[in-house]
């Protein structure tokens, strides 16, 4: 079957693209010379030259605070707007037999909880968690209309070669002695390999749904930092007091943008933010990778 990829050379795209090329003919569009269709879907409809049985569409903005109504924008821009011009390319084209939409579990608006699950409201209030849901709330009606079959994948933290977001945070704080861990990083957070939405697509090819995505084991922020250190050959990170987090936050919140923590980081650092990922085992028979055993930074 032929599979169109967007978003194919970004983190998610480098690391899937080779799995799914041994199951489909891969075409690719983005930004990027070597895409098979170099397009910015955010400004412009792609002319399709073929018709697709799947699209997986992994093109999106993320990973980026927005300073300014205009950066605001972008993210609408990009991953609402990219994703109408490409449905209606595929209206052009020939509407595939299923399309695969990579979310995020942001659209919750949740800074901490445990084992949320797909029924979760979706409040989430900033411009990525707002574009995502509209995005996944139009692809529903698009997808309906045209009778194809609709996956929605909302992964958690996302590890792999070179991550980018948080967990690229916190690898380049380490490497760089400037990290600290605090309360003995005892905050567990949801983390996915890579590598294993290429083998969600398979299964949602026959069936379609709406799931979280995540390893079963939800590693404690010190599992991560261990794993992190063994590979750049450093010692364990200096772990302070949660009170002297709390005071060094406080005066964060009086410097503003610039301060290196504040009282909503804290808060994100030592609660804990984990998601269910059993309604995907349930339903579609997926299996985790083990992120502790498997995670490589580079």
């Amino acid at each position: 079957m032929k599979l169109l990829f967007t978003g194919a050379s970004g983190f998610l795209g480098n690391n899937v693209r080779p799995l799914l090329e041994e199951v489909y003919d891969v075409v690719t569009m983005g930004l990027l010379p070597q895409d098979d269709y170099v397009v910015n879907i955010a400004k412009e409809i792609p002319k399709l030259r073929e018709r697709y049985d799947i699209v997986l569409h992994a093109a999106g903005k993320a990973h980026f605070v927005p300073k300014t109504e205009v950066e605001r924008q972008v993210f609408f821009d990009v991953n609402l707007q990219g994703t109408k011009n490409l449905c209606t390319a595929l209206e052009q084209g020939g509407v595939p037999r299923v399309f695969i939409f990579i979310s995020t579990v942001a659209v919750y608006g949740c800074d901490f909880g445990e084992n949320i699950t797909e029924e979760h409201p979706l409040n989430g209030v900033t411009p990525y968690a707002m574009s995502k849901r509209l995005a996944e709330e139009y692809l529903q009606k698009w997808c309906y209309k045209h009778n194809v079959i609709l996956g929605i994948i909302r992964p958690s933290l996302i590890a792999g070669p070179y991550p980018p977001g948080n967990l690229g945070s916190m690898i380049q704080g380490i490497r760089s002695g400037k990290y600290l861990s605090i309360a003995g990083s005892q905050a567990r957070k949801s983390v996915l390999m890579v590598q294993d939405i290429a083998k969600l697509v398979p299964l949602l090819v026959e069936k379609g749904g709406i799931y979280n995505v995540c390893d079963s084991h939800q590693p404690t922020f010190r599992e991560l930092e261990t794993i992190i250190c063994k590979q750049l050959n450093k010692n364990l990170p200096l772990s302070i007091p949660y009170w002297v987090a709390k005071s060094m936050a406080l005066i964060g919140d009086c410097l503003g943008k610039k301060a290196p923590i504040n009282s909503l980081k804290l808060m994100k650092i030592t609660r804990s933010l984990t998601f269910s990922n059993e309604k995907v085992i349930r339903e579609l028979g997926w299996k985790s990778t083990n992120v502790l055993e498997n995670f490589r930074i580079e």
